[in-house]
């Protein structure tokens, strides 16, 4: 798939961690994401968590600014979580954030979607035919819900944190205009719309806000809304707002979430 790839020496890394650069065929230019596998984890299939980030951010964002690593290994310590590798691409760094959509002359839902998988796969051969789940923050919420919905029979869960849950809210933030996102897209941009066209084969579904934070009360109304139609979800509200604080808190209630679908599907 790729006609590059290169991957960052295990000795100048952190410890189970390996930072990527491959040629992208959607993107049509290099991309980056950062992998992680729990040093010592034997297994015969490892599960892919891919975390998305929001705008203003990059690949490495979850693991040097959320500390996802450290979240996935104290669970799996301390809680028996089963073990998993997470995935953490970069939107492609169109702008101030990509929305991780179809532009004209770059898919960013590709890269997601059809690309991020087997770049992981050479990192890990043992993901190959494992299960996947999609979570993200933010800009990365509103990516998780919405391509987890186009893609549901590509992953085995969906979790979001402080979601954007429509293209709008984005580009209210960033400093590119509308016109300039240029999109190609097909597929509605509500993350609401894509939950409801596909919500005969959702996977399971959960997303969390903090209650200081500013999409606080979008979340909510995407919460009422999805009770409206009748899909089955779960919806939590913790204290905090838009920060790192409380993504680095509340990984651990997807990757927990994760885990339990994990253990369902073995029973």
């Amino acid at each position: 798939m790729f006609r590059t790839i290169e991957l960052s020496h295990p000795d100048y890394a952190p410890p189970g961690v390996t930072f990527v650069t491959v040629k992208s065929p959607a993107l049509k230019r290099r991309a980056d994401l950062t992998c992680y596998v729990p040093p010592g984890i034997k297994a015969q299939q490892l599960p892919i968590v891919t975390l998305l980030h929001g705008i203003y951010g990059s690949h490495w964002a979850w693991l040097f600014k959320g500390g996802a690593h450290r979240v996935l290994d104290q669970l799996i310590e301390h809680e028996d979580l089963p073990p998993m590798m997470l995935v953490m691409p970069s939107d492609g760094l169109w702008g101030d954030g990509s929305g991780y959509v179809q532009h004209t002359d770059a898919d960013y839902a590709s890269w997601i979607i059809d690309e991020v998988p087997a770049a992981a796969a050479i990192v890990e051969p043992n993901t190959a035919g494992a299960k996947r789940f999609i979570s993200g923050l933010s800009m990365g919420g509103y990516a998780a819900l919405r391509l987890g919905a186009l893609h549901a029979d590509q992953f085995a869960a969906i979790s979001a944190h402080s979601s954007a849950t429509d293209l709008a809210r984005l580009i209210a933030a960033v400093e590119e205009s509308e016109s300039a996102f240029d999109l190609a897209e097909t597929q509605p941009l509500q993350a609401l719309e894509c939950l409801k066209a596909n919500a005969h084969r959702l996977p399971p579904l959960r997303f969390d806000c903090g209650t200081e934070d500013f999409l606080l009360e979008h979340n909510r109304k995407l919460h009422a809304e999805l009770d409206r139609a009748q899909i089955p979800h779960t919806y939590e509200e913790f204290p905090g707002g838009h920060t790192w604080d409380y993504w680095h808190e509340h990984l651990a209630d997807s990757l927990r979430f994760f885990g339990r679908q994990l253990t369902a599907s073995a029973a």
